[in-house]
């Protein structure tokens, strides 16, 4: 594959990844609600005070979104080819590889992108400016030339 095309899929895992984290943390805040809000009540003890559900609810909420902003900036980030790309990619992979499995297998593929040697060229070219180049890679997808752009 191009430097272009793994750009491109790095941008999709990231924004997948994001959206599964976030609708996972949405599923589980609203699903402890429903069953702290359905406890039974025992004579002995008080019910919970709704406050505290409440506020249990929108910190699940806040930090599994917060999680997963990163991954969204990231994306937005590979797929429109911004200068910042590869600082944002780098800080949403450390951020996404402790939730296993699939922000592990997100994290590597961002690190063996980024910091590899076609995608490291390839994106910091993005960040000084300079034109998109046609990349040449050998059957191991090691770099071996670029051709210059048109400029006519």
């Amino acid at each position: 594959m191009t430097p272009e095309q793994h750009n491109r899929w790095l941008g999709y895992a990231h924004l997948a990844y994001a959206l599964l984290h976030s609708t996972m943390g949405v599923f589980f805040g609203v699903m402890i609600a429903v069953m702290l809000a359905a406890m039974p009540s025992s004579s002995r003890q008080p019910p919970p005070p709704m406050a505290f559900i409440a506020i249990m609810c929108g910190f699940i909420l806040v930090v599994t979104i917060g999680w997963a902003v990163p991954s969204m900036i990231a994306s937005y980030a590979l797929l429109k080819r911004k200068r910042w790309a590869k600082t944002a990619t780098v800080v949403a992979g450390v951020c996404a590889a402790p939730q296993m499995p699939l922000g592990t297998a997100v994290a590597v593929y961002t690190f063996w992108f980024t910091f590899g040697e076609i995608g490291g060229r390839f994106l910091d070219s993005q960040s000084k400016g300079l034109p998109a180049q046609e990349y040449k890679v050998d059957d191991q997808n090691r770099f071996i030339s670029a051709t210059p752009p048109n400029w006519r």
